[in-house]
Order: C-alpha cells, then structure tokens, then sequence
C-alpha cells in the first residue's frame, strides 16, 4: 500500500504518491483503514465494477465511431478515466448531487443517464440533455471550472435547509487553473459547504501537460484553503471507491469541504476535434497503457477465481448491448424543430423571449413565403 497522507480525517499535508489498493499488476495491497470502506465488496460487486467499466468503456468507443461516421458533431472521451469515474459514481448516494463538466460519461451511467441523454447534445438536437432533478446530477458544463461554483452554491443551500446530502463537482488538471474553481474554494471552506471536490488529474490539459501547470501536487493546493485533500491512484478502481465513499461521509456528517485528486490517464484525444499525436509522446501513451484500469481489476478477478469463461461472455453481451442501445437511440433522435431554440431557457414564461420567439417565426415564414412564390 502507498498512503498519501492519513485519511480525509486529518487534513495533513499530501505526501508522494497516494493511496493505492490494487497495482497495475493486478495485486491486492491490504490498508486497514481504506479496507473498512470495502467491507461490503464481494466477489460479486467487484465483477459488477469491472463490468461497469468495460460498458463505460464500449459506449465511449462506440460514440467516438458515432462522431467519425457523422453521426455526432463532437465527443470527449474519457478512455483510461474507467476506474476514476467508476469507483467515485459508485459511492454516491442517490440523495447527493453531482456536477460534472464534459467528460463524466462513466458518472452519467452510474446515475442512470438513458442513452439518447447521452449524446443528444453532442448531435445538436439539444441545448441540455437529461433531467438534473430526476438523476440529482446537473447537466454537463462546457465551460471549464464553472461547475464547481455551481456545485458550492448548492451544496450551501442544502446546509441551511439542514440536508444530510453530499454535492460532488467533478473536473479535470486543467481547471485548476481557472479562477472559477479556486473561488468555489474560498467559498466551501469559508462556509463549511458539504462539497467534494473531484479532480481527475488525467496529466493533459487539452495539449498542455500538467507540469505546466501544477510544480507539486494538485492535491496540495486545496489545503492552502483550509480544505483537506488526499491523493489516490486513479487507475485503481477500489481505492477510487474507498477515497470517495470515506470522503462522502465526512462531507454528509458537517466536517466540511474536501477535495480528491485522482491520478489517472486520459489515452484518448480531449476531444474528438483533437489530434494528441501533435503534442503527445507515444511512449507516455504506452507506458500508461501497462496501468489500465480494466485490465488491472481484471488480472485481480483471474487471481480470485471470478473471471471465468461464463462471466466474460455475460460483459461481452452487456457491452454489445450497450453499444447498440447508444447507437439505437443516437440515430433515432428526430431532429429539433426550429423553434424549439426558445424553450426552457428561462423557468418560467419571459415576454422579451416570446417576442423573439415570433420575431424568428415571422423570419422564418418569409422564406416558405418566398419558395412558395417562386413555385
């Protein structure tokens, strides 16, 4: 086991590396005080997260193919952000709240996100994609750090309702940067907010690699305000799940703030209109490929006897399954009508929007007026 600090309960300075419970290798690292968070992971929920993780994994493939064939306009992967994703949306109860940027496809499909919610977005047919209040997750921000303000104010206000809930914000290496998330901070450990921050440290953001932007650790910022932190291999989905369901608690039970850096690997481009070979080493790329997050868990089930010949099919199929399902619900999305641009932008009915709402209607009836006449 390699511990980076003592636990969310001490808030002590993060010391290299961080936690793990699983190595690339495959190889359980007993920690008592994490193991106390998995007591309830048996053999069967571990293929339940190895499973998760390999549909997450389809569905992102399946919907990069979607972009190239045209069928979506852009996709952000999140291949090799498997186990970051899963081992966090897993320990989430169904009463927090989630905020996740871009990316947090894995998180979506832990809370239930149908599949034409998915890409409906990406393929222009909507200005938002599911119901935040149906999911208790908010809708995917495109504006880098934006959600972590968003993710502090909520979590203010179920504090004075007097809720035992979690908020949880999700972002990547590259917000940290970005005056929005460092102001979200100010506020959580100002107020006490019961938010947990997420960071997946995936070394890139965009084309700039972390040690650009970070000269320690990203987990050793948050402490500066008052906010403790701790550090975890984000290749390691149980040490992801442990890291998170202890953070959740201590955010539900009134101890504050935290903030979770998860070191991880994004192995796909940051989006699909981007090309990683322009600024990426193709050795970093390979070496990152020996800490998998599948294949990791999955050398941990040989080693247990979980991974047999019936199981393997069983994945396969939900795969396939999930594969076509995306597929399915991305083509069969009808196309928007022109004037649906007006709907829910504000919550309830606003007289400058309806007028130009008939404004753009009239405009548009000009054009059929003008095909009808040349008819």
């Amino acid at each position: 086991m390699s511990l980076a600090g003592a636990g969310p309960a001490t808030g002590e300075k993060i010391s290299e590396p961080w936690v793990q419970l699983l190595t690339p290798a495959g190889v359980r690292v007993p920690e008592p005080h994490y193991d106390s968070w998995l007591e309830d992971i048996d053999g069967g929920r571990l293929q339940g997260l190895y499973r998760d993780m390999v549909v997450v994994r389809r569905i992102d493939v399946e919907a990069t193919a979607l972009q190239r064939q045209g069928e979506l306009a852009l996709w952000p992967p999140l291949l090799g952000q498997e186990a970051a994703q899963i081992g966090s949306g897993r320990a989430l109860a169904p009463d927090d709240f989630v905020f996740p940027s871009y990316r947090e496809t894995g998180v979506a499909y832990c809370r239930g996100v149908e599949y034409a919610d998915l890409v409906k977005v990406w393929r222009g047919n909507a200005p938002s994609s599911w119901d935040p209040y149906r999911l208790n997750m908010a809708p995917m921000q495109i504006i880098i750090g934006a959600q972590a303000l968003h993710a502090t104010g909520y979590a203010m206000a179920t504090k004075f309702d007097g809720a035992e809930t979690a908020t949880m914000t999700y972002f990547g290496d590259g917000a940290t940067s970005q005056g929005d998330l460092n102001e979200a901070m100010v506020f959580a450990a100002s107020f006490q907010a019961p938010v947990l921050f997420f960071c997946q440290n995936n070394q890139w953001a965009i084309s700039e690699p972390v040690r650009v932007q970070a000269q320690r650790a990203i987990a050793d910022r948050p402490p500066g305000f008052g906010i403790p932190s701790v550090r975890v291999d984000g290749n390691d989905v149980l040490a992801c799940l442990a890291v998170t369901r202890e953070a959740l608690d201590r955010v539900r039970t009134g101890a504050g703030p935290y903030f979770i850096e998860a070191v991880t690997y994004r192995m796909g481009p940051h989006t699909t209109a981007d090309d990683p070979t322009r600024y990426r080493d193709p050795n970093e790329l390979e070496d990152w490929r020996t800490r998998d997050p599948i294949d990791r868990l999955a050398a941990y089930l040989k080693s247990e006897g979980l991974f047999d010949d019936g199981f393997q099919a069983q994945v396969r199929t939900a795969a396939d399954d999930a594969a076509a399902g995306l597929r399915a619900a991305c083509t069969g999305l009808s196309d928007p009508s022109d004037l649906e641009l007006f709907d829910n932008v504000y919550s309830t009915p606003h007289a400058v929007l309806e007028r130009q709402k008939q404004h753009y209607a009239r405009y548009l009836a000009g054009f059929e007026a003008a095909e009808g006449g040349q008819r």
